[in-house]
This record gives C-alpha cells, structure tokens and sequence, in this order.
C-alpha cells in the first residue's frame, strides 16, 4: 500500500508512488491547459499507478496560496484554472480517495525537514534560489503558512529600491546584465565570468550574494531559525556557500552587537523534494 504523490508544475506534472520514504513507479506528462483536461490527466496517473500498487491516498504539490482550512488555492500561478474555489474537495471526488494540497515551496521545505538536510531541525527556514526568491517557514517541524498564506514569501523583501526576488534571482542577474551589455549569457555563464575575471560581471554577482546575504542575516534576527535550507539551481553550485558566507561575514562586521552568524546548507533533495514533501504533508494529516 502506498501514496500516490503528485507535483504539478505549469509545463509538467510529476508524480511517483511513495511508501516508506521511498519514491517508485514515477512518471511525468505535460500540464493540460483546461481544468477538464487537468482532471483527465490526474484519473489517467492514478489508474497508472493504481495498476502497480494499491494506494491509499493523493499528496498534490502546486502552485499557489494553498489555504488548508477551506482547501482552496489562492493567489496565481500559471495555471489560472487551479484557483480560488474549493479544488481539494474536487481533487476527492475525481480521485476516489483522500487528498492532501500543498504549496510546493513549502512541500520541499517538508521533504528536507522530514527526510533531508532538515530532519535534526525543529525550526528553520527555506529559500529557493531561481526565477525569483521563494520559500518557507517551518515552526516545530511544521510549516508556517502566516495570517494571509504569505509565509515564506521571501521574495518581496524590499532590498534599497528593489524587492530580493529581483536582486537575488540569478536569472534576473543575467537579464539585467544582457540587457545592460547586449550580451546573452545565462546565469551560470555569468558566475563564471565573473570568477575568470570580468569586472562588470564580477559586480553583478557580488549584488546578489549581498542581496541575499542581508536578507539571511536579518531573518536569522527576525525569526531565529537553527538553520536556514538553499534549494533551487544554484543550490547544487560548489562556490554557493564559500561566497554566501564571505558576504554573510561582511554584513554580520557591520553590525557590532551582532552575536549570532547565520546557519546556512544546501538542500538534500532536488527534483524529487516537492513529490516527497507532499507525502510528508499528506502523512502529517492522515
């Protein structure tokens, strides 16, 4: 017997049977355009899966403000059909079996704190470093989704005249610095221009490292986390935590009574986290 474990992305959706912290029988097929369609294709993955295993419930990963009390998804995404009505309790009818709904940041904070890099950890934080700046608060081992579902939108942050999701987005880095050069590196390129050398590049970079050096710092002092988890790309780069601790140790320096460097590591899980962490979630409930 096992969860059938889905996370839906705006291209894809994954999915995968889980049953003893073990992830098997997994697949992907391209996200529908239409709810009805949306609908067709997770009955098509569950009798997938159902044919393999005997299952007992559905953890969905997803974009969106997932509100637990009344099983709606707020906010926006990509997917403008999964929103603002009681999607949880359709999720149920179309499925046959229960379900639970989770927003995918904070289903990847949950793999990491229940099986991952976060599992010795009763608090800590959760950024994911890509497009833009996301994240999560776990409380007691437990997310903490805030009065309006916005818990761990680290990427509003106001840093000077920009928000940390502009700041601190390798993708925005690289955006910024081709629009400024006639250039058309991505960010990755752009990291090693600037370690061969390249001032403009170097500069680049150093902003960001800063940006999202200011904000760990001063969450660590908002909240106080054990540990504060990086997932995303660049999470699996070698120079993230040697240059993110240099330019933590510059911004702790400037602040005297400071007593307390931030705790930072790489997550343990990449492309499987949001499939595990609503498991977890689902596990949690059940």
């Amino acid at each position: 017997m096992a969860l059938l474990t889905i996370d839906v992305g705006g291209t894809t959706i994954k999915y995968a049977s889980f049953d003893n912290g073990e992830l098997a029988h997994k697949g992907v097929k391209d996200t529908p355009k239409t709810l009805e369609a949306f609908y067709q294709t997770l009955e098509a993955i569950k009798a997938e899966v159902a044919e393999q295993v005997e299952l007992t419930g559905v953890a969905i990963s997803c974009p969106g403000a997932v509100s637990k009390t009344d099983g709606v998804i707020y906010g926006a995404s990509a997917l403008p059909y999964i929103h603002n009505f009681p999607i949880k309790k359709a999720f149920e009818a179309h499925l046959g079996l229960p379900v639970s709904v989770e927003n995918d940041a904070n289903c990847a904070a949950l793999a990491e704190v229940s099986y991952g890099a976060g599992k010795d950890y009763q608090d800590l934080l959760f950024f994911v470093i890509g497009t833009g700046i996301g994240g999560a608060v776990v409380l007691d081992k437990k997310i903490h989704h805030g009065a309006h579902l916005m818990g761990g939108e680290f990427g509003f942050m106001l840093m000077k005249d920009r928000t940390l999701s502009t700041d601190a987005s390798p993708v925005r880095m690289a955006k910024d610095y081709n629009e400024a050069h006639g250039t058309d590196f991505t960010g990755q390129e752009l990291f090693a221009l600037a370690e061969n050398g390249g001032d403009d590049a170097k500069e680049a970079v150093d902003t960001l490292f800063d940006s999202l050096a200011r904000a760990i710092f001063n969450l660590q002092y908002a909240l106080d986390p054990e540990i504060i988890l990086l997932g995303g790309g660049i999470s699996q780069a070698d120079f993230l935590i040697p240059k993110l601790q240099a330019a933590l140790q510059v911004v702790y320096d400037k602040v005297e009574i400071a007593t307390i460097m931030p705790k930072i590591a790489v997550c343990q899980f990449q492309n499987d986290a949001n499939l595990i962490g609503a498991a977890a979630d689902f596990l949690s409930e059940n």
